[in-house]
């Protein structure tokens, strides 16, 4: 359990550190409780396909978004290969997978931890909407938050780490 929160505050924190250095390089590409708690998308006055969220004071690029139609909160990982939720947000989405379900081995510094393959059919982030969305549920106790990943920023235009803000455009 220790080994898997280890893992995803790592990966926490090289979601942030990665579109840094991207962005240097110049290729930067009922509601649950954490729902309430995510600051919403601000899409910036100029350009209505674009979305700009500002760090928390620890750092972390938290936004709200909605799957399928559903409130759920994020904080941004590209460092995670597709979306990942907790158990818990993905019953609240009406996903019930069962134990025989978690067929995925996810890799992670600390060992693996298996985790239920998903699809989701939208997944919007401001005025960003992507569909056919790949993602991962992990069990209980697993995952504190959902991790919006590669999955979803992949089928972005682009997305950057700028003037201390992390940019998605669609």
């Amino acid at each position: 359990m220790r080994s898997v929160i280890t893992f995803a505050a790592i990966a926490i924190v090289a979601g942030m550190i990665v579109p840094h250095y991207a962005a240097q390089m110049g290729n930067a590409r009922a509601v649950p409780e954490a729902a309430v708690n995510a600051a919403p998308a601000q899409p910036p006055s100029s350009d209505p396909s674009s979305v700009e969220v500002e760090p928390d004071a620890m750092g972390h690029f938290h936004v709200e978004g909605e799957v399928d139609g559903r409130r759920l909160s994020f904080i941004i990982d590209t460092g995670a290969s597709v979306i990942a939720l907790t158990a818990n947000d993905a019953e609240w989405l009406g996903i019930h997978p069962t134990p025989s379900d978690y067929t995925v081995v996810l890799s992670t510094a600390n060992g693996t931890v298996r985790a239920a393959p998903a699809r989701l059919g939208m997944v919007e982030v401001g005025n960003l909407v992507v569909r056919d969305v790949r993602a991962v549920v992990l069990p209980d106790g697993a995952l504190s938050e959902n991790l919006l990943g590669m999955s979803f920023l992949s089928q972005l235009h682009h997305y950057e780490y700028t003037d201390g803000k992390m940019v998605l455009e669609q």
